[in-house]
């Protein structure tokens, strides 16, 4: 994988952005009376919104029946936005295809491992392989293009909606061996990077090749593997068909489609390089502790996935209606969380939506104007957002430096996940936050980056899971680390090449000498909530039977592995055989940036306070409730209250401060 390329000037941001932070979200205005959008207007300005996405499920009222077209309400929101200032993101609205066309033409309806069909009465019921919605699918998209390129209220095109359909149906069966061939060739080549000498499977013709339906045992994982990596470009197949139309239409204007965070089905780093703008969803638990740094995660991955200013797509001003229990969020809590995707490189800051639905399956999925209206919190507390943003714009497309990078790709965490593997408790998600839960308590801004991607402008590299890694990245991890960069690397990382075929010694060899490691004698996981005691930690999750020849180690303490290398440096390269447990990791990564040279954005810290630099502006984020003051040496101006702040500053509940020198 090569470097992303450099957006061009007409796919830039700033296009829609135009100096400002863009405020809105999706509006789904067919859902109430006309007389309601005349309100809703009203409401909009008083909250300082300048951008709402239309659209995005209108496919019913666009297309009542196949061909037609229903235009006129469009039109009328289109130019009644345009009258208020109010920049839209037009949706193409092909996430949720009209039941007509799944009752027409079944081929259009997806299949489940089991062969299934997932029917309409939902969103997402496509299947992303079918002839028939690809070109309904175009008809819809390339008449509102014709229709809308030329309207003054068009800043941004949003394509689709939150690609996430998997499907295992004839269509795509025949589509998997079209892709499997142009990308093997031959039987014999597909035959040898499947490994199908195992179980008697080898193919002697491209029509016995199936998806990985439901088996009676486990599935070949690397038929498992090409079929995740066929079903996100067959997604981004559909992605494009529509980018390209909307782009002939309108080549001045920026496309996008909104990522669901961390999210198996697609490769987004692939899926970044094709759009203008990258933009996301985020909808972390308000009573998950760990909350804010979870957001940090994913704005810090959809940072880098940009490669600058990105769009939070979506959010909740309140609660969720998807969780077993959907608490709505505190007071306060919503703006800090608004503000820290502002801190972490966005220049937009949208919600999933702008009115509370009445009815429907999200009816108690919140809005920016609740069911309580605007007297209710959640609309004042969305004001004082919109208003704070105003003050802000200065920010925009600004950028974020950081000394570290956290590498992930969705290709090794796709043959991680495979059915047969040690330990389903190794969760490779759930890894990478343990990882960058660590870093980011340490205070350390984070990039993340590609195994492939130039890593030289980083001072410390950590690879917390890569169990399958290409030669081109683990070559690249060796050039990093002979031109004087720091690596850190956890268990299961380079065990097995990009076909899943584990490297002879069950490490790459030439990370073995790198780390120091001799042998790697057994893989030995640990048991949901058993640990293992080590000098001065205890670890979790995995452990690891090896023979090392490091500069430095920590060893195990107890058990079958007394003795032996838990934690091994060998010069720039160290490498974890097991998981420290929070505060053993984080003061461990913390010290190895530290020699590296990485340095929080400010020392001594609060522990609930997170400090990043976004340009010249300082952002100071409290996730707590009580109140904190932070040394901040100099005189600054805090953009939000207008005063002048001198050597150090206190932060109430949930309490932001946007500090310029």
């Amino acid at each position: 994988m090569t470097p992303a390329p450099e957006p061009t000037v007409a796919a830039a941001l700033a296009t829609a952005t135009r100096g400002r932070l863009l405020f809105g979200g999706d509006y789904n205005p067919e859902q109430w009376p006309e007389e309601t959008w005349h309100e809703d207007v009203r409401l909009m300005k008083d909250a300082g919104v300048n951008s709402v996405t239309l659209g995005v499920f209108s496919w019913a009222k666009l297309e009542p029946q196949p061909g037609e077209r229903d235009f006129g309400w469009l039109d009328r929101l289109m130019d009644l936005m345009h009258e208020a200032g109010i920049g839209v993101v037009l949706a193409t609205p092909t996430s949720a295809p009209p039941p007509w066309m799944g009752r027409l033409h079944p081929d259009t309806l997806p299949r489940d491992a089991d062969g299934r069909i997932e029917w309409w009465g939902g969103r997402q019921h496509f299947s992303h392989s079918s002839a028939t919605y690809r070109r309904y699918a175009a008809a819809v998209t390339e008449d509102l293009a014709a229709r809308y390129a030329s309207h003054p209220a068009l800043t941004m095109w949003h394509i689709n909606n939150e690609y996430c359909t998997f499907d295992y149906g004839d269509e795509a069966a025949a589509a998997f061996r079209r892709w499997l061939r142009e990308r093997y060739g031959t039987l014999d080549a597909l035959n040898s990077a499947w490994g199908t000498a195992f179980w008697s499977q080898g193919y002697d013709t491209w029509d016995g090749i199936l998806p990985p339906r439901h088996a009676h045992y486990l599935n070949n994982p690397s038929q498992v593997l090409d079929f995740r990596r066929f079903t996100s470009d067959m997604l981004l197949e559909c992605y494009l068909a529509e980018r390209d139309i909307v782009r002939r239409h309108t080549p001045h204007l920026p496309v996008t489609t909104n990522f669901m965070p961390l999210w198996i089905g697609v490769d987004a780093w692939r899926w970044a390089e094709e759009e203008d703008v990258v933009s996301v969803d985020l909808y972390p638990d308000p009573r998950d502790p760990l909350g804010a740094q979870q957001g940090a995660l994913v704005q810090d991955m959809t940072r880098s996935q940009a490669r600058g200013p990105w769009m939070l797509m979506e959010q909740a001003a309140g609660p969720v209606n998807w969780r077993g229990v959907n608490h709505p969020k505190p007071r306060g809590l919503n703006r800090l969380w608004s503000l820290q995707a502002v801190a972490r490189g966005a220049d937009a800051v949208c919600y999933f939506q702008w009115r509370q639905s009445r009815q429907g399956a999200e009816k108690f999925h919140s809005g920016m104007v609740s069911h309580a209206g605007e007297e209710g919190r959640t609309f004042q507390e969305v004001k004082r957002i919109g208003a704070e943003l105003r003050r802000l714009h200065e920010v925009s497309g600004t950028g974020i430096t950081a000394d570290v990078a956290i590498l992930h790709d969705w290709h090794s965490w796709w043959a991680a996940t495979q059915d047969g593997r040690l330990s389903t408790e190794a969760d490779h998600p759930d890894v990478l936050r343990a990882w960058h839960r660590a870093l980011w308590q340490a205070h350390l801004t984070t990039d993340f980056a590609h195994p492939e991607h130039d890593l030289g402008r980083y001072r410390l590299v950590v690879v917390p899971q890569a169990y399958a890694l290409t030669d081109k990245a683990i070559e690249n991890l060796l050039a990093y680390v002979a031109q004087g960069g720091t690596l850190v690397c956890g268990f299961l990382t380079g065990v097995a090449d990009q076909d899943d075929r584990v490297r002879p010694g069950g490490m790459d060899a030439r990370l073995r000498e790198l780390f120091g490691i001799r042998t790697l004698h057994e893989w030995w996981p640990l048991d949901a909530g058993e640990t293992v005691e080590c000098d001065g930690f205890r670890g979790t999750l995995w452990s690891e039977e090896l023979e090392a020849e490091a500069d430095e180690t920590l060893a195990y303490k107890a058990g079958e592995l007394d003795g032996l290398p838990a934690v091994l440096r060998n010069g720039r390269a160290w490498y974890l055989s097991t998981l420290p447990e929070p505060e053993a990791l984080r003061g461990l990564l913390a010290r190895i940036a530290s020699e590296a040279g990485a340095r929080p954005v400010l020392d001594g810290l609060p522990a609930d306070v997170e400090a990043v630099r976004r340009g010249e502006l300082l952002f100071l984020l409290h996730h707590g409730r009580e109140p904190v003051t932070v040394t901040v040496p100099g005189t600054h101006h805090d953009l939000l209250t207008g005063e002048t702040v001198t050597d150090r500053i206190t932060l109430g509940r949930h309490g932001v401060a946007v500090l310029r020198p």
